[in-house]
């Protein structure tokens, strides 16, 4: 009988073009990245493409990856910063 492989989920903050800050949440960090640098990401960083990873945190599971990424989308962008600078 095969374990289940518990997989890390990871919700991200990307400095895009223009300025603007984008959330997102996944399982594999590197190659999502990557989507959204060759503009396969999501239909935000296609128009505004990204610059570079500012920041990630880690979770247990897909469930509180998306909690905090929606709280995050909600936030104006001086609350992510200050997200950013907090302690995981």
């Amino acid at each position: 009988m095969k374990s289940a492989q518990i997989k890390t989920w990871y919700v991200y903050l990307l400095q895009c073009e223009n300025d603007m800050l984008y959330c997102g949440s996944t399982n594999d960090l590197e190659r999502r990245y990557a989507q959204h640098c060759a503009g396969k990401g999501a239909k935000f960083t296609k128009i505004n493409r990204p610059l570079e990873l500012l920041a990630y945190r880690e979770f247990p599971d897909r469930s509180a990856a998306c909690k905090v990424e929606a709280q995050l989308k909600k936030m104006p962008k001086h609350r992510k910063i200050t997200w950013l600078k907090k302690d995981g």
